[in-house]
C-alpha cells in the first residue's frame, strides 16, 4: 500500500478526514478551472484514501 493506515499519525479521526477530504475536494477545483486531467488525479488519491483509510483500516484493540 501506498499508505499504511495503522501509521500512528492517522490514529486520530479529523486527520483521516483532512487528508481524505483534501485531495477530493482540490480535484472539484481543478474540474471546476477545466483541468480534467488533474482533477481525475486527485480525485483517484481522495477515493484511495477514503478506502485505505476508513474501509481497509482495521482499528486498533
Amino acid at each position: 500500500m501506498l499508505v499504511d493506515p495503522q501509521h500512528p499519525f492517522f490514529r486520530p479521526l479529523w486527520v483521516r478526514i483532512l487528508c481524505a477530504l483534501l485531495p477530493l475536494a482540490w480535484a472539484g477545483v481543478e474540474l471546476a478551472t477545466g483541468n480534467l486531467f488533474w482533477a481525475i488525479l486527485f480525485g483517484a488519491a481522495g477515493i484511495y484514501l477514503v478506502v485505505a483509510l476508513f474501509i481497509i483500516r482495521k482499528e486498533e484493540p
